[in-house]
């Protein structure tokens, strides 16, 4: 009884209704069960904490759609406890240790474990780590010049970083000069241990002289050898050593290069000799040459005398990618040829034009009168043109070239010398009686075939290699 009236107390202070029969309420519907449900002991209620408010702030809301796809809980006494659950938000609680290895970089401060390094480069070439942006290209010794003349001669002082090309070129013509070497020298083992008296001179003169060295250099070179070593002797590698000095001193004045201006626009080269110096050859090899050093270049095929000179101009022109002015039929005139032709180029800013002509021999008067013609015809379309005209000589000639450059330098304004085939014959001293006596600049020597086998003439070198001298 004591009992059921402390019940009847308990209920009535929570604002209840005290049933009037006796025995335990019947379990109300399962939509009000949670209301229903008897409540925790006041004991128990106290020992349990409450949830930090912090934690229950940092939770977030269950999304609706997750929430809606759960299914209904059975809710027991501990109710009120909030489910643990991993929280959907990749920032970790306060004061709790990171648990997802694999979620993205949190963008505030730095997680504990260290970024991983990044690898490390490849070196490459030269030992810098990255390739970077390529260097500038170096320009061409020389300056200007030399991209606009491949016969620029190169600097005293870079002898001994000649490239593999050039001394390539150098063992050519020295292999080419030496049979003339072979002549030359010969004839000089009278001289060792021998004192230069008045009859040993007498024979070094001879001996120049029929080298092709020519009457006015052979006497030169004597007379200097007079004045610095007269009575004294000498071994043969001192007299070829003071040979090669005083033949270089002939040719230096003249060792020039080929100089193009542009302000001409274009720049016309005339190219004469005599049948069978290699014109055509020569005009080939300069054209690639000018070609390689970025010129526009033409050719002008003004031998219409020879049978297939036209028909070979226009395969160099196919080998070099230079356009070649062609006469519409055999025989044509040469000189309204080059004068349609020079018209032609400048209209259309060409860098350099070149003129090839007939083969004549100087003794022929109506050719050489031919030759007159295509200069006063280039002059009535630029008052300056020719501004070169190179006189092309076989070596193998030997003074028999001497006469040729007289007859020609009378006939035009003859302004350089190409001397080709030094590489068959034994009379490449003919380039020294050449310098000696006309002075006129001698732009590049030929010993072979090919474009490159035409170079530059330099005085030591030529002297030298005529000398048998490395």
């Amino acid at each position: 009884m004591a009992l059921r009236d402390l019940w009847g107390r308990l209920r009535g202070k929570s604002g209840e209704e005290v049933p009037n029969a006796p025995g335990p309420a019947a379990p109300p519907e399962p939509a009000s069960r949670a209301a229903a449900a008897p409540p925790e002991p006041a004991s128990r209620a106290a020992a349990a904490p409450p949830e930090p408010a912090s934690r229950a702030a940092a939770a977030p809301p269950e999304p609706a759609s997750r929430a809606a796809a759960a299914p209904p809980e059975t809710r027991g006494p501990d109710a009120a406890r909030p489910q643990s659950a991993e929280p959907l938000s990749a920032s970790p609680l306060p004061g709790d240790a990171p648990r997802d290895p694999v979620r993205p970089p949190a963008t505030g401060p730095a997680d504990a474990s260290p970024p991983p390094a990044p690898p490390a480069e490849e070196p490459v070439a030269g030992g810098a780590t990255e390739p970077g942006p390529p260097a500038p290209e170096a320009a061409p010794r020389g300056g200007l010049l030399s991209r606009l003349n491949p016969f620029a001669t190169r600097p005293p002082d870079t002898a001994e970083s000649d490239p593999p090309e050039r001394r390539g070129f150098l063992a050519r013509l020295k292999a080419g000069l030496s049979r003339s070497t072979e002549k030359l020298t010969g004839s000089l083992a009278f001289l060792t241990r021998r004192r230069l008296d008045d009859t040993a001179l007498e024979e070094l003169e001879e001996t120049l002289i029929t080298a092709d060295l020519g009457v006015a250099a052979a006497h030169r070179i004597v007379e200097s050898f007079r004045r610095t070593r007269f009575g004294k002797e000498a071994t043969e590698e001192e007299i070829k050593e003071a040979l090669a000095e005083e033949i270089a001193g002939i040719l230096a004045p003249v060792a020039r290069p080929l100089v193009l201006e542009r302000r001409h626009a274009p720049h016309v080269v005339l190219v004469a000799g005599v049948n069978g110096v290699g014109k055509t050859t020569t005009i080939a090899k300069l054209a690639e040459q000018y070609r390689a050093a970025g010129l526009t270049c033409w050719l002008v095929a003004g031998d219409t005398f020879r049978a297939a000179a036209v028909e070979q101009l226009e395969v160099w022109g196919g080998r070099t990618g230079a356009r070649v002015i062609a006469p519409a039929k055999p025989g044509a005139d040469a000189a309204g040829l080059a004068h349609d032709a020079l018209r032609e180029a400048r209209e259309a800013g060409v860098d350099v034009l070149l003129v090839d002509t007939a083969g004549r021999l100087h003794n022929k008067t109506a050719l050489m009168d031919e030759l007159r013609k295509i200069v006063r015809v280039l002059g009535k379309v630029d008052a300056g043109a020719p501004h070169s005209t190179l006189l092309v000589l076989d070596a193998t000639t030997g003074q028999n070239a001497v006469q040729q450059v007289r007859v020609f330098k009378e006939m035009v304004d003859v302004t350089g010398l190409v001397v080709t085939k030094l590489d068959g014959s034994a009379k490449g001293g003919v380039v020294v009686a050449l310098a000696e006596e006309f002075r006129l600049p001698v732009h590049a020597v030929g010993v072979g075939e090919t474009a490159a086998d035409l170079r530059p003439f330099d005085a030591r070198e030529f002297s030298r290699s005529l000398l048998g001298l490395a």
